[in-house]
């Protein structure tokens, strides 16, 4: 089953500065902020001090709507048209995969599916219309 379905802005930079935004323009409730620098460490890949304060992952609140919001890694690619994508959640790793089958019928796998430390499995999709998925299964705690 499909738990929710939530747009996801993705910010070049700035989103420390969008939360604050949100956060006054549509009386937004923060719920959580996760910065890079919250990451667990990969000695082959140390994350640079420069981009440890930018958001990994933010999720506010909207009155009833979930509204998802993460800075884009420096050195990855920005572009108006890829910086709103939705963030779909299925409750098991089997409908996620399922899910993310279907999605890159005709598209385009930009992530592969694989486990995260916030899910266990996650990945990126841009389907054949040009929409951008971001397909995570919601972790047994949440």
């Amino acid at each position: 089953m499909i738990l929710g379905m939530h747009p996801y802005l993705v910010l070049n930079g700035n989103g420390q500065e969008a939360i604050r935004f949100y956060e006054n323009a549509l009386d937004a409730k923060v719920l959580n902020v996760q910065k890079f620098g919250d990451m667990p460490e990969n000695p082959e890949a140390p994350t640079p001090d420069a981009v440890k304060e930018l958001v990994l992952n933010a999720h506010l609140k909207v009155g009833d709507t979930d509204l998802m919001l993460s800075d884009t890694f420096p050195g990855q690619e920005h572009s108006i048209g890829t910086n709103v994508t939705i963030a779909l959640m299925p409750n098991d790793i089997e409908k996620t995969k399922e899910v993310f089958e279907k999605l890159q019928d005709g598209g385009q796998v930009k992530l592969p599916l694989q486990p995260t430390f916030w899910s266990p499995l996650y990945g990126q999709v841009v389907d054949k219309f040009g929409v951008f998925w971001q397909v995570s299964t919601a972790a047994p705690n949440n």
